[in-house]
């Protein structure tokens, strides 16, 4: 089925650094900023607003446990870690942390989303009855 025709514009001035925003959160949903922006306007407002905490709890979540396990690894083998890998790991952890919580979530989506299997039925066991 073919969506409704859209006739309609909304629009709303920016500055550049919003603008950046803006496109960063399309991205990291994986959407064009027109389809990012029109689910947000068009979610329910808290549904909405509680959906962006929990992902931005994970994706601090997703961050922290990268930091983790990088200090954890390094840490093992004795290795110190210098200030400027220490900012760039932060760096690293940061800029993908988003889209890594975006890709945990829809997965998450996409299995609830699936069929549940059917559950064959078989025949009950029967024992003869004695005489």
């Amino acid at each position: 089925m073919k969506p409704p025709l859209r006739t309609k514009s909304v629009g709303t001035k920016v500055s550049e650094a919003e603008f950046a925003k803006l496109e960063e959160r399309a991205q990291a949903a994986g959407l064009t900023l027109s389809e990012w922006v029109r689910d947000v306007l068009l979610a329910p407002p808290a549904e909405s607003r509680a959906e962006v905490a929990g992902e931005v709890v994970l994706a601090e979540l997703l961050a922290l446990r990268s930091l983790f396990l990088n200090l954890s690894f390094r840490a093992a083998k004795g290795e110190s870690v210098a200030e400027e890998e220490m900012r760039s790991l932060i760096e690293r952890a940061d800029s993908t942390k988003m889209q890594r919580a975006h890709e945990r979530l829809e997965a998450v989506h996409a299995e609830s989303r699936k069929p549940e299997p059917v559950a064959e039925t078989t025949a009950a066991e029967t024992t003869p009855e004695e005489s």
